[in-house]
């Protein structure tokens, strides 16, 4: 028997802090938001939006409100300093500051990333492969590899910038170039560069405004790479003949559907480019010979209105090859298709959906995600029963799906760029298992762990043990019927007579998922007590397609309800109680936070909403704005469809701000966020102190950060360690109210 300790004790540091009773705070007045009535309408309707204003971003006014907003955050969180340093001093301390990424081979090199303790962005590095080297590369302790070349230094480039942003990371098939591109704002545009590997020379021209992603000729000649149009919308893919000037770039295609956006890569043989357009329905590939780069792209299938489609290319021994095609055409959860490539080299065929032969049928339960394509083998990244899986064919049909032994899991695949690799690497994890690196073998899936994230002791504590916590799934009832599952994962030992405080996070569109993975932040709040829940709501894409058509357009409203569902059957079920219960989502997620703060305050202790877009149907009105007609297909057209109107008012969250009394509200925000513009949550606050009762409600905004908020990690603590020292003096209140 072993005489390790049932459970690893846990710093009195943090056993204090557990503690409710913290001294109260002063209340000083919150700045005072100018009422000017601006009418809003549309068939019919007339709504008064008195916070209008506030979209007037180059208004000193504005900014003025913005940072007295600020100041008035800062003081009402005052009384928290001292357990926001402490839970920035677990984050830190938890976290391996100097570490090495698992070097991933392509060719005759092996990449990677550094991060060194004290710098803020990571350091892309490679060093060579040496002679029968199958296994990557490593070091105990982050310090550099035996020829490391340093790539690129982000710290050297994001200088004294308060931001910086990496938006292309990618060298050419020769290794000897790279492109990169950089943002110092936020705004999602970024200046792409050129740099020789071999020289350490960067090219003297530079590209601005490009998008993210980009893509070379299989001769590194040519880059090609993505611009946005005025609305944010990328729309145009370039190719740039390498030493030749930026204006002599020539557009090779031109999205003009502004419900489609337009993206650029290689495919994983690296014998096609593929230029991709989507709008949340439907989509369209072409391909390109990466060997003739100024010949023109063919279509692969040509767009139908509702039918989504990806490609692969799958390379034959004697040089010819197969497409691999993942589509919805008659399979709502997707099926894998081949498509012999006919004719002369580099023509894609253009087939129609009789030509494709079913390789992965459809299956009501399984979620078809993406195809990797290797010499011998197929992967296939799905999704079932909530959770994501994958299996692997081989060249004869032959198939297995690799297990994993806990009970709510997230897998995914890692960079896999050698193509005639025997390995497949993926990511897994769990809410109790910190992020782990895997190398699968095609031929037999044996399983290699390569390297496991590392959460470092706190001082006065015993070594991290996934042992100590216990992680379930718990299934709620919505109104209709439907069983809403839920993640959940709390410190064993912890009560469960509804004396807990718990965080609820959702989000519930996109057909994004909110997998179980682990958080180093999330221990400060498990050590404290606290429970820690995922509702798979509506609108996400766990449990199907038909799980996201169901939380859409004219079915929203599933989304909202399903969340408050989620969080009254935590609490009957004595998880926590209502005051207890602090709410949190992000962008999408925080359209939810707004949505079920009216329809349900007395559910929730506290709530917080992270770049929120909680004035959806302002925003949804106005094609002028980013990203708008890219939209309608997610929440519908409330512009030409009265329908949409009305069902979108009944919801967006400030429209429905009401004389009731609503928890407290943490916003946050960024000045440049082009996703969520800043003035949502700003509008939002104003009209819940003007409408409402109760909070506070608080607003910080970062005056120079994007829609992912801070960038630099340890800036990126700090701000979540505001956030947590939040939730947990906030849940504290809400037991001390309950008693």
């Amino acid at each position: 028997m072993s005489s390790k300790p049932a459970s690893t004790p846990v710093p009195a540091s943090i056993m204090q802090d557990a503690a409710p009773g913290q001294p109260a705070l002063d209340h000083p007045e919150p700045p005072p938001a100018r009422r000017i009535p601006h009418a809003r309408t549309h068939h019919g309707d007339t709504f008064i939006d008195e916070f209008a204003w506030l979209a007037g971003k180059d208004d000193p006014q504005t900014i003025a409100y913005l940072e007295a907003e600020n100041a008035y955050t800062a003081a009402m969180t005052a009384g928290q300093a001292s357990l926001r340093e402490a839970v920035f001093a677990e984050i830190k301390g938890r976290t391996q500051e100097t570490d090495l990424s698992v070097p991933a081979r392509k060719g005759g090199w092996w990449y990677y990333t550094r991060t060194i303790e004290g710098q803020q962005y990571a350091v892309h590095c490679r060093c060579p492969v040496q002679p029968d080297q199958v296994r990557p590369p490593r070091t105990e302790d982050g310090a550099p590899l035996p020829g490391e070349e340093v790539l690129l230094d982000c710290n050297e480039l994001a200088a004294d910038s308060p931001f910086f942003s990496l938006g292309t990371f990618t060298v050419s098939p020769d290794g000897r170039l790279l492109a990169y591109s950089t943002d110092l704002a936020g705004s999602e545009r970024f200046t792409l560069r050129v740099k020789d590997l071999l020289t350490g020379e960067t090219a003297p021209d530079e590209i601005p405004d490009t998008f993210y992603g980009g893509a070379w000729s299989l001769d590194g000649s040519a880059l090609f790479y993505v611009t946005v149009d005025a609305a944010w919308r990328p729309y145009r893919v370039w190719r740039h003949l390498v030493g030749t000037p930026a204006a002599e770039d020539v557009i090779v295609v031109e999205e003009r559907d502004e419900r489609f956006w337009i993206g650029v890569g290689l495919t994983r043989s690296e014998r096609y480019l593929r230029i991709s357009s989507g709008s949340k329905l439907t989509s369209e590939v072409a391909l390109l010979d990466a060997a003739k780069p100024t010949a023109a792209p063919r279509v692969v299938l040509p767009r139908r209105h509702g039918v989504e489609y990806s490609v692969e290319h799958q390379l034959a021994p004697d040089g010819s090859g197969r497409l691999l095609i993942l589509h919805n055409d008659g399979a709502l959860n997707f099926e894998l298709a081949t498509v012999e490539v006919a004719g002369p080299p580099g023509k894609a065929p253009l087939a129609g959906p009789a030509d494709l032969t079913p390789v992965a049928a459809h299956r009501d339960d399984t979620r078809l995600l993406d195809v990797d394509a290797f010499a011998g083998h197929l992967v296939i990244y799905f999704r079932r029963n909530g959770l994501t899986g994958l299996r692997i064919i081989d060249a004869g049909g032959g198939e297995r799906e690799i297990s994993f032994p806990e009970p709510l899991y997230q897998v995914f695949p890692s960079a896999n760029p050698e193509y005639d690799s025997r390995l497949f690497r993926f990511h897994y994890g769990s809410l109790a298992t910190p992020d782990s690196v895997y190398d699968a073998a095609l031929e037999t899936g044996e399983l290699t762990l390569l390297k496991r994230r590392p959460v470092l002791p706190l001082p006065g504590a015993g070594a991290y043990d996934p042992q100590d916590y216990e992680q379930r799934r718990e299934w709620a009832t919505a109104s209709d019927g439907t069983r809403i599952p839920i993640s959940l994962i709390h410190r064993k030992g912890t009560a469960r007579d509804g004396t807990a405080p718990l965080v609820l996070y959702g989000y519930g569109s996109y057909e994004a998922s909110m997998d179980p993975s682990f958080s180093i932040p999330r221990l400060s709040l498990l050590d404290r007590g606290f429970v820690f829940a995922i509702a798979h709501i509506r609108g996400g894409g766990e449990m199907g397609r038909r799980w996201y058509d169901d939380g859409k357009t004219l079915s929203k409203m599933n989304t909202f309800t399903d969340f408050v569902a989620c969080a009254e059957h935590l609490a009957n079920e004595g998880w926590t109680s209502p005051g207890r219960l602090i709410a949190r989502g992000g962008s999408a997620g925080g359209l939810l936070m707004g949505a079920v703060a009216n329809l349900a305050p007395q559910a929730f202790g506290g709530i917080v909403a992270q770049v929120p877009f909680v004035d959806a149907l302002t925003s949804i009105l106005d094609p002028s704005l980013p990203l708008t007609v890219t939209e309608w297909e997610e929440w519908g057209n409330p512009l030409e469809d009265a329908e949409v109107y009305t069902y979108m008012k009944a919801y967006s969250p400030y429209e429905n701000v009401s004389d009731q009394t609503y928890p407290p509200v943490l916003a946050v925000t960024s000045l440049n966020d082009t996703r969520v513009l800043y003035h949502e949550p700003a509008k939002w606050i104003a009209r819940l102190r003007a409408t409402g009762h109760g909070g506070p409600f608080l607003l910080k905004t970062e005056m120079t950060a994007g829609h992912g908020g801070r960038s630099g990690r340890y800036d990126a603590w700090r701000e979540e360690a505001l956030v947590l020292a939040w939730i947990i003096t906030t849940a504290q209140r809400g037991a001390a109210v309950a008693a």
